[in-house]
């Protein structure tokens, strides 16, 4: 079956042919580690993690690299111009009292535990910027030698003009590009183009008490000229070039990557190395939150924690991240995670009715499954298929042992919660328990409390208790 992918380098579906037969080279732009990731950066982890899985339910061999940034990119990338402002671990520095590499290492264990709860796995390798300081400056230096690079009194730039199809991938106009120049205190009269990019700051200007500098090989021979730190964007060419090599499958990040870190990724991978840097690039939409942008400055951010606190489940927001195409926008509000509790319970009570015994995979409904992700990865389509398995013929055996192996893309680990449900199996209640049960789901699904709560107490009056929990509602008798 053929697998499509929409390449944003192409605007359109293509098909996906690794550069080497069933191995699958991938790079996913990770978190820059200074304050704490809300759920709205921990949807680019799930979409990554989402396409991982499908890829190795598709039998592919996949190497996935993922990064920290823990030094070097500025705040200005928020504006549109990541050499403007100061670097962010420099303000988690400011905020918190702490070394870099102490924040790094706090907010480096917050996010793992995140993406833990979230059943997210591990890359392959992780990298961790500061520790491919040398790789960055091979890298550069090899940008100066072959004239794509030069040197002022404040950085070393890359030239824009002199990479091939510089826009190719955001599909703007140099003329469009937003110039970082005349902008601020860093300001840099040396410049070429408004538009040419730092790869490498030195310890001068507006950075002379940057805390996290390295001894370069240019700069006037006296000390602290020399000494510096890497651009944002030489960063992550350099680890992909180290662990992937110089030409990789797949590129991933979110979509406000395009314009100007996944451009500048291009531009200087491919100067350096003289061959293509992605065959796939691929990006993910945004998380919103009631309507509007969800970010640190409105105040409106939501983490992990927040959910726990309300005695709900994470792997509900797996659920819900599973909702939505990772091209498509997706809006958080706390009634559709409500609504996505009771549908991860009802999936989870569905399966606990189909008894412990795992039968055989239905080939059928496999190959149904497979269309769907090789359709650029519809997680949604995959995850609402599961109904149809549910509703057909099969024995319950085979349903169980059919979504179970659908899991392994989904990541909802139903196996391990399944078993968690020690209430009565809905089968074996009289019909008309049955039925206020299936009453009462629904009314509490359509948020209407009032009629849940009365037929809550009907049910109970009839001899058995009603046991609500983060992850669905049990049964028992009394």
């Amino acid at each position: 079956m053929v697998l499509k992918i929409y390449n944003t380098l192409g605007r359109e579906k293509q098909e996906f042919i690794p550069l080497k037969d069933d191995v699958v080279s991938f790079y996913y732009c990770g978190p820059t580690v200074y304050s704490r990731q809300h759920i709205g950066n921990l949807r680019g982890a799930f979409c990554a993690d989402s396409i991982r899985r499908s890829l190795e339910y598709l039998k592919y061999n996949v190497s996935f690299i993922s990064n920290y940034t823990d030094v070097g990119h500025l705040t200005g990338d928020n504006e549109g111009d990541a050499d403007l402002g100061e670097d962010r671990m420099e303000k988690g520095v400011r905020q918190e009292g702490l070394s870099p590499a102490e924040i790094a290492d706090k907010y480096i264990k917050f996010y793992e535990d995140d993406i833990k709860e979230l059943n997210i796995s591990s890359p392959t390798t992780r990298c961790r910027a500061t520790d491919y300081i040398q790789e960055m400056i091979d890298m550069v230096q090899v940008l100066l030698d072959k004239g794509f690079a030069y040197q002022t009194d404040s950085a070393i730039y890359f030239d824009i003009t002199k990479a091939k199809n510089y826009t190719e991938l955001s599909g703007q106009q140099l003329d469009e590009l937003k110039s970082g120049a005349g902008t601020g205190d860093i300001e840099d009269s040396q410049k070429r183009n408004t538009g040419d990019f730092a790869i490498w700051f030195f310890k001068t200007g507006t950075h002379e008490n940057a805390l996290q500098t390295w001894e370069s090989p240019w700069g006037e021979a006296c000390l602290p000229t020399r000494q510096g730190f890497p651009g944002w964007h030489i960063e992550c060419s350099a680890m992909a070039k180290k662990h992937l090599g110089n030409t990789i499958d797949i590129h991933m990040g979110g979509v406000e990557h395009v314009s100007i870190h996944h451009s500048n990724e291009i531009a200087q991978s491919e100067s350096a190395n003289g061959v293509k840097f992605s065959n796939f690039w691929m990006h993910n939409e945004h998380l919103g939150i009631d309507g509007t942008k969800m970010s640190k400055s409105l105040g409106n951010v939501v983490y992990i924690d927040h959910l726990k606190e309300k005695g709900i489940n994470p792997l509900v927001l797996r659920f819900f991240f599973s909702q939505a195409h990772y091209r498509s926008k997706q809006n958080f509000t706390w009634e559709a995670l409500e609504a996505a509790k009771n549908g991860y319970g009802g999936l989870l009570n569905s399966l606990s009715n189909l008894g412990e015994i795992i039968g055989s995979v239905s080939e059928e409904y496999k190959t149904q499954f497979i269309e769907k992700l090789s359709d650029d990865f519809n997680i949604p389509q995959a995850l609402a298929f599961i109904h149809e398995v549910l509703k057909s013929n099969l024995s319950d055996s085979d349903k169980l042992a059919t979504v179970l192996d659908f899991d392994e893309v989904l990541g909802l680990d139903l196996k391990e919660n399944k078993d968690l449900n020690q209430g009565l199996n809905i089968k074996d209640l009289p019909q008309d328990i049955q039925d206020l049960f299936l009453e009462r789901n629904l009314a509490r699904e359509n948020q209407n409390w009032a009629e849940s709560d009365r037929i809550r107490d009907e049910i109970e009056s009839e001899g058995y208790l009603i046991k609500d929990s983060e992850i669905d509602t049990q049964i028992f008798k009394k």
